[in-house]
């Protein structure tokens, strides 16, 4: 029976790369002084009565460095997306033209940039739970085939198997969380 286990690590690889993959995308909703169009992503709008992504009801652009603007389609979204993007927590000041809505960056002070790599930090630490979760989840499938007659050496091998794939992705975890808190503090 012990040589019929066979723990799904394709599965829990790619559990775990979902985790690194919303890790990324929260790392890309922090700005850092630059303009960029996936730091609206994050942004929802009540359009047509369901929270709609703001890339839906507009056209997002970065015409410069330190500005993005939206191209909103209906006219009768404008307020909208505007009281949205002041909701949003960017900590960005919406300035109105007509159906265009400029965002222009502020540059960061140091309590601000200090604050971000805080938040940076909770959504590695966020990451680095969730990696544990599926790893504690994969142990428990092998103390289930340990109870179901497998040997010793073979959960001892899965044992280490998983713990070797988390060990991995929290480097990768922290690896980015490095590479952001160097962008933020980076004047």
């Amino acid at each position: 029976m012990s040589d019929e286990f066979l723990l799904d690590t394709d599965d829990l690889e790619r559990r775990m790369n979902g985790a690194m993959g919303s890790l990324k995308t929260e790392f890309a909703s922090l700005r850092t002084g630059r303009a960029s169009a996936s730091m609206l992503e994050p942004v929802m709008v009540d359009a047509y009565g369901q929270q709609t992504p703001i890339n839906q009801v507009g056209t997002v652009n970065v015409p410069e460095p330190r500005m993005v603007t939206i191209n909103v389609w209906d006219k009768g979204l404008v307020n909208k997306v505007e009281k949205a993007l002041r909701e949003s927590g960017l900590g960005i000041n919406p300035q109105l033209n007509g159906t265009i809505i400029m965002l222009p960056i502020p540059e960061l002070n140091e309590e601000r940039r200090r604050e971000l790599t805080k938040v940076a930090g909770q959504y590695a630490e966020h990451a680095r739970v969730a990696i544990r979760n599926i790893r504690r989840d994969g142990m428990d499938q092998i103390k289930k085939a340990k109870a179901d007659g497998m040997s010793e050496d073979d959960q001892k091998f899965w044992e280490g198997a998983v713990q070797e794939m988390t060990d991995q992705f929290i480097t990768k975890v922290d690896e980015a969380l490095e590479h952001k808190q160097a962008e933020i503090m980076q004047v």
